[in-house]
């Protein structure tokens, strides 16, 4: 008995040490850490930025074959706690160059063919508009924000984005929007009030579908703007002015950017423009295993040049590209914020794991933007040539 105790003290030793050695790696900034037995240490000089706390020893064998994967599971099973502000944190580790964690993973790319898609979406999209109610703005906008000033609410900065959108696409009365992954129908309710266009939104989520009809009718804009079931590749002899699509293309899948950009411009008409508005990898594309396993299953996030390419191969010219990397940061930063508050709420239909998981989900994503470890870019583009549009960027303003 007592050699299988001195061997089992002698095993967590050896695991204090490799979690020693691995987690001042990751970091370059002071932190404190501490064990399961009350053991504490201090890395770095100056004052401690946050301390990690770990209650049980994680699996050495699992950290080394995906460190993604196994602390963010470690996280999800309370293995590890954070004394500190989670965001901050993992901005740190973006912001150490020499770590392993940084970048996105190329490793377990997987297909989406339509059924796979519509699943996908089904495991994210259908958990309940409630959830998302309690932490997204008024109009439920689940995408990048737009702050046009520092002192701008996430409300706002929503308004702001949609308007931002349906400026670049240059609507005129009476012309037809499609917007692609059309969430919870902000963007083309706002389009078809503003600018009298016939907008259709298509979305693979029961539950959007279900809100955006609602708030179609809510509206009084039948016959204006309407909202469809379906895959975007199942579309068929339809022609449209403008297409937008804000946070989709992520779901598409590195072998479906091609067919993506082939379907857009077959919908779109001669001049047509397209507004495609994304996440975007920094020196290359790929998932985050663990968001892809947890978050958001069968996602890609392609770099600029894949897109850019493809846009060439099927001719379509490019008119406008922006970062808009800060403000996901920014937006992504007041979700986390709203979904602590709603932690009580949250907590009478989903148990601790799962508020671990979306509070690493939503952190982990505001630290890699404001890093810089990964863009958000907005494309905008025509079929052919458009003389239309204006000269220059000063319309955008007004």
């Amino acid at each position: 008995m007592i050699k299988v105790l001195e061997k089992t003290k002698n095993r967590l030793d050896t695991d204090k040490v490799f979690y020693r050695i691995f987690l001042s790696k990751i970091f370059n900034v002071p932190f404190l850490l501490k064990f399961w037995d009350g053991e504490e240490e201090k890395y770095g000089e100056g004052d401690s930025k946050f301390k990690i706390i770990i209650n049980s020893p994680i699996s050495k064998t699992d950290i080394i074959k995906n460190p993604s994967m196994a602390l963010g599971e470690a996280y999800m099973a309370n293995a590890i706690e954070i004394d500190g502000d989670l965001g901050k944190i993992i901005e740190c580790i973006y912001n150490n160059d020499k770590n392993i964690l940084k970048g996105i993973n190329t490793n377990n790319i997987i297909k989406n063919n339509i059924n796979d898609s519509k699943d996908n979406v089904h495991y994210h999209y259908d958990i309940g508009n409630e959830f998302y109610s309690l932490w997204l703005d008024d109009s439920m906008t689940y995408s990048c924000g737009y702050f046009m000033t520092d002192e701008d609410s996430l409300n706002e900065a929503q308004k702001n984005k949609v308007n931002y959108i349906l400026k670049k696409l240059n609507l005129h009365r009476d012309q037809t929007l499609l917007d692609i992954g059309c969430g919870w129908g902000e963007l083309i309710i706002s389009a078809s009030k503003k600018y009298h266009v016939k907008s259709m939104g298509i979305t693979l989520s029961v539950e959007q579908f279900n809100k955006v009809k609602e708030r179609i009718k809510k509206e009084g804009l039948e016959g204006l703007a309407e909202v469809e079931l379906l895959d975007y590749r199942e579309l068929k002899n339809k022609k449209f002015d403008r297409i937008v699509s804000v946070g989709m293309i992520e779901h598409v899948g590195k072998d479906n950017l091609q067919e993506y950009f082939s379907k857009v411009n077959n919908l779109l008409t001669e001049g047509g423009l397209s507004l495609l508005h994304c996440i975007t990898g920094i020196s290359g594309g790929g998932v985050n295993s663990w968001i892809n396993k947890y978050i958001f299953p069968g996602g890609y996030i392609p770099t600029v040049k894949e897109l850019i390419a493809y846009m060439s191969d099927m001719q379509l010219s490019l008119l406008d590209a922006e970062s808009l990397r800060r403000h996901y940061g920014r937006t992504l930063e007041h979700w986390a914020y709203n979904f602590e508050k709603a932690i009580p709420e949250i907590k009478k239909s989903y148990d601790d794991k799962f508020i671990r998981m979306w509070r690493l989900y939503l952190n982990a994503c505001a630290g890699s933007f404001n890093s810089g470890n990964i863009d958000i870019h907005q494309f905008l583009f025509s079929k052919s040539i458009n003389n239309e549009i204006p000269w220059t960027r000063e319309y955008l303003y007004k």
